[in-house]
């Protein structure tokens, strides 16, 4: 039972104009039918989650959503605290975040999106909207080639027919002597796709960082998935969603991840050439907590079963008003002072 929290709501930052936007295609996505803003929007959330939801509210659709951005922008919470808010958000059916498909053949790559609701919206509400935004989606036909223009055939003067009788002596063929062909140099073995993808998990992210051993090692599992059907986008994305804070050891943290999170086997089938009666790719929907993929009614409430088996243990922990923060601290303050007197 949801009940409406009476404590004074904090004033989220105005946005700022060098607030970054994500890259094109990424970043927040506003669902439409949304209410008109009021002054009573989020008053049923928690201080903290009322805070953040007022910011992310104001921000324009492309900006970036990621946790590291939206805790420089919000001074009274840090990361943890951010994730917190915005899983909270989650299940008060505010957000949600989603991976799709865009391009077509060997140039697929998955951008990661989160569609924001001033309006809380249940859990069909969003299965629905997501349906009919790959609907949508998949409606899109490529634009027509352009026609072949026919250029006219140009005419020439006929040549003149040389006399027999005054034609030159065709030349003797000059004596050189051949030259040795000399071998083509050897080219560098090329790098598998799977082993490209391993040492590009560094550049993604620093935790993830494997040595040219680890990568060769790595290699066989990593070529298992992309004989499953994946690309190496989405196999980067598989391997560094949802990271904890510090990986000790990373080529046996991947080793695990390569093992856990293999993919299904695909049908061998080969698939038809794409054509605009070929459907899109659905959306995928992430785990707000954790970040692993799964169709939307795989997800309720935007969060995998594990997250929300852990949300609802520690459902019944209110969130901490920063002005009860400040007077914890202010109270240590004089006890300390107090101490020190003679």
């Amino acid at each position: 039972m949801v009940t409406q929290h009476h404590s004074s709501a904090l004033s989220a930052p105005a946005v700022s104009a060098a607030y970054p936007m994500a890259k094109p295609g990424y970043g927040k996505r506003s669902a439409p039918g949304q209410q008109r803003r009021t002054r009573y929007d989020f008053a049923l959330l928690p201080t903290r989650e009322r805070y953040v939801a007022g910011f992310v509210d104001h921000l324009p659709d492309g900006a970036a959503m990621s946790v590291k951005q939206l805790a420089k922008q919000l001074p009274l919470y840090g990361q943890q605290a951010i994730s917190t808010a915005l899983k909270a958000l989650s299940v008060a059916g505010h957000l949600r975040r989603v991976r799709c498909a865009v391009g077509a053949g060997d140039e697929t790559r998955w951008v990661f999106r989160t569609f924001w609701s001033r309006t809380a919206r249940d859990n069909e509400w969003w299965t629905t909207y997501l349906a009919t935004e790959t609907a949508s989606r998949s409606a899109g036909s490529p634009p027509p080639a352009p026609a072949s223009v026919a250029v006219p055939q140009q005419r020439t003067a006929p040549e003149p027919t040389p006399d027999p009788a005054h034609a030159p002596e065709p030349p003797a063929p000059a004596t050189t002597p051949t030259a040795r062909t000399a071998p083509p140099a050897a080219r560098p073995a090329a790098f598998s796709p799977a082993y490209l993808a391993l040492a590009e998990l560094g550049r993604k992210d620093i935790r993830l960082a494997l040595s040219a051993d680890d990568c060769a090692s790595l290699e066989p599992q990593g070529a298992e998935w992309l004989a499953r059907g994946v690309t190496t986008d989405y196999l980067i994305a598989a391997l560094t969603a949802g990271l904890p804070a510090q990986v000790d050891c990373p080529p046996r943290f991947v080793r695990r991840r390569l093992t856990d999170k293999i993919p299904p086997q695909l049908s061998t089938t080969p698939s038809p050439s794409p054509s605009v009666d070929t459907p899109a790719p659905r959306l995928l929907m992430e785990c707000t907590d954790c970040g692993r993929p799964g169709q939307p009614e795989a997800l309720p409430d935007g969060l995998c079963r594990p997250c929300r088996a852990t949300h609802s243990e520690g459902g019944g922990t209110p969130s901490v008003d920063p002005t009860e923060i400040a007077a914890v601290k202010a109270h240590m303050a004089n006890i300390r002072d107090l101490l020190k007197a003679p």
